[in-house]
């Protein structure tokens, strides 16, 4: 039962997903999260740019409101706009903005948009990232695929299934589709191999200068009785000539 529950709850989020996707403006869109509340529904809608998500006074909360109730049946949809801090770090933010420059300008100017956009992922504070462009037209006439990789990224293991974010996004060009995958290993992220040296401060006491020129007369004192000591030896040693005549 508790499967069943789950199974259903996810194929609704991905319907709301991929419907709200094709209502909002292109690239303004992130992910979407479904929660319970006692008076209804809540949809929490993730974006970099939330403006263009509430539209002109509100128009493209209001129509969604209309579909929500409509299409999906909810009897009191309440919609929340959370604005991502660091659309950089977003996969599903990177992905869209690379696909939007594609319809725009083409596919033809792929691997600048492609180490462009890897090289603001790393500069952003990300331990590693990928960014893989497939799809006809990138480069040739026949469906090709080319990856851009940086830092250091996990392929396998529960850090690749479970930790690494990961976004697509799809082009639809007159020449073919182009599919655009993001993979970004954030900063929060703390690997299990990881290890860190913990420097701990070491303590240092001043010595006052006149403790430093007692010990200096000191140690003069000690070499001018050894200087005493030595000399007397040599005198016991050496005979007296005046005892000898």
């Amino acid at each position: 039962m508790i499967e069943k529950q789950i199974l259903k709850k996810k194929i609704k989020e991905y319907l709301l997903q991929d419907h709200i996707a094709g209502e909002l403006p292109k690239g303004s869109y992130s992910k979407l999260e479904l929660k319970k509340t006692p008076l209804g529904e809540k949809i929490i809608i993730y974006t970099s740019r939330p403006g263009l998500v509430v539209g002109s006074k509100g128009a493209n909360i209001n129509r969604l409101n209309k579909i929500l109730k409509t299409k999906f049946e909810m009897e009191n949809p309440e919609i929340e706009i959370a604005e991502i801090e660091n659309p950089n770090l977003d996969p599903k933010s990177v992905a869209e903005r690379i696909v939007s420059s594609f319809e725009r300008f083409g596919p033809k100017r792929f691997k600048s948009l492609g180490y462009r956009a890897l090289q603001d992922v790393i500069n952003a504070g990300a331990i590693g990232a990928e960014i893989v462009i497939s799809g006809r037209g990138v480069p040739s006439s026949r469906a090709k695929t080319w990856r851009f990789l940086a830092g250091h990224l996990k392929k396998s293991g529960d850090v690749s299934e479970n930790l690494i974010k990961r976004g697509l996004s799809v082009a639809r060009l007159k020449s073919g589709s182009v599919g655009v995958k993001v993979n970004i290993l954030t900063p929060d992220i703390k690997l299990p191999d990881d290890i860190k040296f913990i420097e701990r401060p070491v303590e240092v006491k001043e010595i006052k200068k006149e403790k430093i020129e007692e010990e200096k007369v000191k140690e003069k004192k000690k070499t001018k009785k050894a200087v005493k000591k030595k000399k007397a030896k040599e005198n016991e040693k050496t005979p007296d000539k005046t005892n000898e005549q």
